[in-house]
């Protein structure tokens, strides 16, 4: 990697300016693969995994504040003329958010982040964050908001929930984009519903849409656990 595509200042000075450079041995990438429980891994870690490729030698993986996958390249997949240019093409391509690398023999992004948007070219995404037990008289959510606009004619949104190992219970409500946050009571205008789901257990929330829009899918813990406890989730989110 030094002798060829770093070799080039111009690729140095692009890294300098525009990335926070670091790196992790690949013996690390083994023993972090290993912890496969969802609280055992910081959010940075998931992320690394979701990228790294096994058996590549060096991975380069760009990462955005947020914590999303922007590009991936197996240093061993430059071609054979020109690498440095090739890899300051890749690096150029990732700042246009053309997310170089990242396609189908990579894991399914696996992100901090609270809006997902599905299409037709990616109709599936994974969303990893916490709930919360309300500690006052008001609920308290976690909102994640899936655009599905892509789809015109409609189709069938699958989540499939995975609650963490902590000691809250998840509860889990679709509604519609424009649907206005409950704070007292259960909700009455939930489009699907996934209640009490277990610390390490697994839920699925499933409706079918006529017409694409934009949906908000809230996280919260149960009333019966000690309030303010918190729990991790996984949320893996599909449209057919």
């Amino acid at each position: 990697m030094r002798a060829v595509a770093l070799s080039d200042n111009r690729n140095i000075e692009l890294l300098n300016d525009n990335f926070i450079n670091t790196w992790v041995l690949n013996t690390d990438m083994e023993r972090l693969r290993d912890a496969k429980a969802l609280d055992e891994m910081s959010p940075l870690t998931r992320i690394i995994i979701q990228g790294w490729k096994r058996l590549s030698p060096v991975d380069c993986l760009i990462i955005s504040p947020e914590l999303e996958l922007m590009g991936r390249q197996p240093v061993n997949e430059l071609p054979s003329r020109n690498k440095a240019e090739a890899y300051q093409l890749f690096l150029i391509g990732t700042l246009e958010g053309k997310r170089p690398g990242v396609g189908e023999d990579t894991p399914m992004p696996l992100s901090n982040s609270r809006r997902v948007v599905l299409d037709r070219i990616q109709p599936s995404a994974e969303v990893l964050d916490t709930f919360r037990t309300t500690d006052t008289d008001s609920q308290n959510y976690t909102i994640v908001r899936i655009d599905t606009t892509a789809f015109e004619n409609g189709g069938t949104l699958t989540i499939d929930i995975q609650v963490g190992r902590a000691t809250a219970v998840g509860s889990f409500d679709l509604f519609t984009g424009s649907s206005e946050r409950h704070t007292q009571g259960s909700p009455q205008d939930a489009l699907a519903q996934a209640w009490g789901i277990q610390p390490g257990e697994t839920g699925t929330l499933t409706y079918q849409f006529d017409k694409g829009q934009v949906f908000q899918l809230r996280a919260t813990g149960g009333w019966v656990d000690e309030k303010g406890s918190i729990n991790a989730f996984r949320a893996r989110i599909s449209v057919r």
